[in-house]
C-alpha cells in the first residue's frame, strides 16, 4: 500500500532525511521517500500500518503531519 503524508516544518534536505529515518522505523514500511520541495512522504507499508504510526513517527522527527492520503 502507498500512502502520502504532507508534512509542515521541513526547511531543509537534512530535515527530510529525519523525517525518512524515522518513517522506516515503524513497523511494517518497507520504504519511505521524503521530498522538501513537495512538503511530502511517500511510504510503501504493510495495510496494517496504521496512519497514527505514521503520524507518531513524522512527530518523532519534529515535524507535523498535515494529512495523509
Amino acid at each position: 500500500m502507498k500512502k502520502k503524508i504532507l508534512v509542515e516544518g521541513m526547511h531543509c534536505a537534512s530535515c527530510a532525511i529525519n523525517i525518512e529515518r524515522s518513517l522506516k522505523k515503524v513497523p511494517g514500511v518497507s520504504s519511505a521517500a521524503v521530498s522538501m520541495m513537495t512538503r511530502k512522504a511517500i511510504v510503501e507499508c504493510d495495510d496494517k500500518v496504521k496512519d497514527e504510526d505514521l503520524k507518531k513517527a513524522v512527530l518523532r522527527a519534529g515535524y507535523k503531519t498535515i494529512s495523509i492520503e
